[in-house]
């Protein structure tokens, strides 16, 4: 049961006028009444992504020397089956650049009807590793890896298409593609490059097209546009330009049984698998993403990514089975799903059945469109696969060499070849960092020894530590200052044995850390098992003995701290206790017993001045019969101590937000139920129309219940700002309020974005320059 208040109260009917904001189940499904259903936004939305699905699907076509037909086959399908069993519902498969350089290098192999028969293994494989529920440690893989094949597969796309810009052939691998660019250059007409770069000027140019006529134009995917551009241009200028050929029906093929080497086979059916399964699951979580930050979606903010993986694998295997090329989720196909306004996925199976319609109807049209048009749109593809922000974030987590492994082995080996390169220079990478300590020991002009532990302490590093130390003189003042994260068991217990030795022998060791802020020495387990100022870990501890008295853990706690942790602060304590408290904020948040405030702060004595109660409530001023307790805290904080800001820290689970939504009318008037009258307003705020539901970035709330939480800090701020004491403080411009939201089980804080009226609360990563040393 939550602590943060024992509710006496039932469990009664929700009350009607509060509905739950996120009403799609965890699993990322709709529910099941209203699984599909066809919106007007829906339909107009389809209709989009069908427009740019037909050229991009022609032109991966043309890319891999495929069927042109197996193209439109790949999205019918990706569209309709995996959108109706897929676990994404916004997400939209169909042909994918990704796989395009493996789909031309197998149809190469093997031909085109063993290609397919490969499509639908690699189907088969990914329904069976969703079924083991494999898809979220697919995305364990490193940003770099992923980030490097991406790259790579987008550098051999735009190589090959190039030639076929130029109005040449492209040939079967990256190296001979560049060995043959300067013959082709040679050879170049006018016709195929003049087409080629209309349509890239279009496309580029489409959507910087200003004021409100290049709104409402932007609204047509800029893809269709390019290639209708080109097409008209190629009729009247270039009536004998390379156009498309879709064969009749009759003449297409199906797959057959594979034929080839086992292992060959067996490698083609993996690297399709791989790179389909991430690029899926991948795009699955942007488009995620993007539907959770549109305002007033009703889409699921958490896909079923297990689910995903088994709706790829089946469209793959079925489009296989027809003659079609591997499909996969595309996040630009989803990202153009979201922005045109679809609510679910009865716009991803529309615009499949659209792209079976002009598949069988249009034929005559899409006969006109040029291969120099597609070849561009596709080489513009490829080249926005080397994404620069990428490359950027990568080498700012010094993951560069792994990023190029990968590109490099991608472009010169093969695509699973440069996973693997990849994942390997990953793994030396990171022995490398583990392994790379430096330990210096010097004597500084006061007599004092300095051993300096540069990088992680492990085993490996063990010799040249004990080598340092054995340097020290016996007998001298020494400080050993540890700059890492990391120190293991082994390096543990030499560091602690050479310090007893030392001890023994009349000197003092003083353990530091980068900043030279002490560390507590180890501790005999004999004494407690829980050492003070090293991070929390199971506070409860487990080898106390059983059955021990009421109040012998107060009186344990409280020995503990007067031996190991009194120490360590007591000429901090001292400093304060002359100086008096001078803290910088206000803390108000609950006093449920999970909220440890100085650990999520990383705050000390005499920094944060805090108010508890339940619910974290600041009851406003004036109202009938107000508890005048946390009024004169605030009064007390802003006047006398001058706080520069004030937080209101609301958090997940709270029991009187539970409360609130869960107490019957005419429930009997307890002390609790009279201090959750302070919270009602929070109610009447969610409920409201005329405020927006406040959001967690890139998600929505989970519940009513985390709704009501994060609905709270917003409303309780308010309050705050009712007080005289405050509003003088804000208006002078000496103080500054603060939203922050605690999930518990996640332990990550949520601050309220500085916008008051997006009441979003922004999560807060890890500052990496405050944990690394340069």
């Amino acid at each position: 049961m939550p602590a943060c208040v024992p509710t006496r109260a039932k469990t009664p009917a929700r009350t009607p006028r509060i509905r739950r904001p996120h009403q799609t189940p965890p699993s990322g499904d709709e529910p099941r009444r209203h699984r599909f259903q066809i919106k007007g936004a829906d339909l107009s939305a389809s209709i989009t992504v069908f427009l740019l699905a037909v050229p991009m699907s022609l032109g991966l076509a043309v890319a891999i020397d495929a069927p042109l037909e197996a193209g439109l086959i790949a999205a019918g399908v990706g569209g309709i089956v995996a959108g109706l069993l897929g676990g994404s519902p916004l997400l939209v498969s169909g042909p994918s650049a990704g796989l395009t350089v493996v789909s031309a290098e197998l149809i190469q192999t093997y031909g085109w009807r063993t290609s397919c028969a490969i499509t639908v293994c690699a189907g088969l494989l990914q329904v069976a590793l969703g079924s083991l529920k494999t898809a979220r440690s697919a995305l364990a893989v490193s940003p770099a890896i992923v980030h490097g094949t991406l790259a790579g597969i987008g550098a051999a796309i735009a190589l090959a298409q190039l030639h076929i810009v130029l109005g040449g052939s492209p040939q079967s691998s990256v190296v001979d593609n560049a060995l043959a660019l300067p013959e082709q250059l040679a050879q170049v007409g006018p016709a195929a490059p003049l087409i080629g770069a209309l349509t890239i000027a279009v496309l580029l140019l489409w959507t910087r097209i200003p004021g409100r006529i290049g709104k409402a134009l932007r609204r047509i995917p800029a893809a269709l546009v390019c290639v209708v551009v080109a097409t008209g241009v190629a009729a009247l200028a270039a009536p004998h330009i390379a156009r498309v050929d879709l064969p009749s029906w009759g003449a297409h093929v199906l797959p057959e049984v594979p034929h080839g080497p086992v292992l060959g086979l067996a490698a083609a059916v993996l690297t399709v698998t791989l790179v389909a399964s991430l690029e899926s699951l991948l795009s699955s979580v942007a488009v995620d993403r993007l539907a959770s930050e549109r305002p007033g979606t009703t889409a699921p903010t958490r896909a079923d990514l297990d689910r995903e993986l088994r709706g790829q694998g089946i469209a793959n295997a079925v489009s296989g089975l027809l003659g079609g090329m591997p499909v996969s989720g595309g996040a630009v196909r989803g990202s153009a799903n979201v922005r045109a306004g679809a609510t679910g996925r009865a716009s991803t199976v529309l615009h499949g059945v659209w792209v079976l319609l002009a598949a069988g109807l249009l034929v005559s049209v899409l006969e006109w469109i040029p291969l120099a048009a597609l070849a561009a749109l596709v080489m513009m593809v490829g080249i926005q696969m080397v994404n620069f922000a990428h490359i950027r974030n990568v080498h700012k987590h010094r993951e560069f060499l792994v990023y190029v492994a990968s590109v490099g082995g991608v472009l010169v080996l093969g695509v699973l070849q440069g996973v693997v390169l990849g994942i390997a220079v990953a793994v030396a990478v990171a022995l490398h960092r583990l392994a790379r300590t430096r330990i210096t020991a010097q004597e500084e002009a006061n007599g004092t020894y300095l051993v300096r532990a540069r990088g992680q302490l492990t085993f490996l590093a063990v010799p040249r530590l004990t080598r340092a130390l054995g340097h020290v003189p016996q007998g001298a003042h020494t400080i050993v200052e540890l700059d890492g994260s990391f120190m293991d068991h082994a390096a543990f217990e030499a560091l602690q044995s050479w310090q007893a030795a030392h001890h023994a022998r009349g000197g003092t060791v003083r353990v530091t850390g980068r900043a030279g802020g002490r560390i507590a020495e180890p501790v005999s387990t004999a004494h407690t098992c829980c050492r003070p100022w090293t991070p929390w870990h199971n506070h409860h501890c487990h080898d106390q003995p059983p059955q021990r008295p009421h109040g012998h853990q107060l009186a344990s706690g409280l020995s503990s701290f007067q031996r190991n942790t009194a120490p360590l602060v007591r000429d901090e304590l001292a400093r304060l206790a002359r100086e008096g408290q001078q803290p910088q904020q206000l803390f108000i948040t609950c006093a449920d017993s999970r909220l440890v405030t100085s650990m999520i702060t990383s705050s000390g004595p005499g920094d944060l001045f805090t108010v508890r109660n339940i619910g974290n409530l600041v009851p406003p001023p004036g109202a009938e019969g107000a508890d005048d307790s946390v009024a004169a805290a605030i009064e007390y904080a802003v006047d006398i101590l001058r706080v520069q800001s004030i937080t209101v820290c609301g958090h997940s689970g709270c029991g009187a937000m539970q409360a609130l939504l869960n107490t019957e009318p005419g429930a009997p008037m307890t002390p609790l139920h009279r201090w959750l009258r302070y919270g009602r307003p929070s109610v009447e705020r969610m409920a409201s129309r005329r405020h927006s539901w406040a959001r967690i970035a890139g998600r929505l709330p989970a519940d009513a219940v985390e709704q009501l939480c994060l609905t709270n800090v917003v409303q309780q701020l308010d309050h705050l700002r009712r007080h005289e004491s405050v509003a003088r403080a804000l208006a002078a411009g000496t103080l500054a309020l603060h939203g922050m939201y605690f999930h518990v089980g996640e332990a990550q804080a949520y601050l309220l974005a500085p916008d008051d009226h997006a009441e979003v609360f922004e999560g807060v990563g890890v500052n990496l320059l405050e944990d690394t040393h340069a």
